[in-house]
């Protein structure tokens, strides 16, 4: 496995930039391969064995592109699907993600967690464990966000989406706070570009978590641990990402990547055998 292979990193569609954008600030030194499985978009509403035969299709992508790590950008494909992936790929790095509850039940002062997610991750059984191993007596409301994913997808400016992006933000938000949590942890890697709608519906005092930082500081420990580590020669290199999606409107995406990541991105069409 060569240093300078890149990093695949793996979203059912845009929402796991977010985690690329945290990559890329703890790992300048290295070249990123970004797969958005948009035509199979929304996972939250997939069954979960369909979920994990998507995450395999990919999974095997990044093998066939010989790369040195996958990050699994997406927490309803973790918990679907990561320990089947490591069982098939078992010689590939592979850093998954899942909600910020560990951190959130460290900062609590009421003891009262509140998670916002896709339905597929508050109703998957990995996430029940999670739950359950950490909660010790405290409580952790879950409400799921559909909606969300799809305002981060088609942007606030979609017709279906005028006039009702802050009802769909406010109200999830609303639920929990009355439940009495003190800390919102964003469960779906989507959720991040909504940070600042989220934040103007968020009292003083509040605080809301998310998980890209502690993706990025894992993968940088995991490829050090292998040797993987592009080398920092001390010029960091010119901005470079390859973004692929499994949808035919590589247009659309390539200006709503462009968007999120606030610089010309170039989205191409992925490989009919992985689609």
């Amino acid at each position: 496995m060569s240093i300078h292979a890149p990093i695949g990193v793996y979203d059912s569609g845009l929402g796991g930039l977010s985690i690329l954008q945290d990559l890329q600030r703890e790992l300048p030194y290295e070249h990123f391969l970004y797969v958005a499985d948009s035509a199979h978009l929304p996972y939250g509403e997939r069954s979960s064995d369909y979920v994990r035969e998507r995450a395999l299709t990919i999974a095997r992508f990044f093998v066939d592109r010989g790369v040195k790590a996958m990050v699994v950008a997406c927490n309803t494909a973790t918990t679907a699907a990561a320990t089947l992936m490591r069982e098939h790929f078992p010689d590939l790095i592979l850093i998954g993600v899942e909600p910020a509850i560990k951190p959130a039940l460290a900062l609590t002062r009421a003891g009262n967690v509140g998670v916002l997610a896709t339905a597929g991750t508050l109703r998957s059984a990995s996430f029940r464990r999670l739950c359950e191993s950490l909660a010790e007596g405290r409580r952790i409301v879950t409400v799921a966000c559909p909606s969300w994913v799809e305002l981060v997808e088609q942007g606030e400016a979609h017709p279906d989406m005028q006039g009702r992006v802050d009802t769909l933000i406010a109200e999830p938000i609303r639920k929990l706070l009355a439940q009495g949590v003190d800390v919102l942890v964003l469960g779906c890697t989507h959720f991040p570009f909504l940070r600042d709608r989220i934040a103007s519906h968020v009292p003083e005092g509040i605080s809301v978590l998310d998980t890209g930082v502690a993706v990025a500081r894992q993968t940088r420990r995991r490829l050090a641990a292998a040797g993987l580590l592009a080398p920092e020669d001390g010029t960091v290199p010119e901005f470079s990402l390859s973004v692929l999606s499994s949808s035919g409107e590589t247009e659309a995406i390539s200006l709503r990547v462009s968007h999120l990541l606030r610089q010309p991105v170039r989205v191409a069409q992925l490989a009919a055998a992985y689609c």
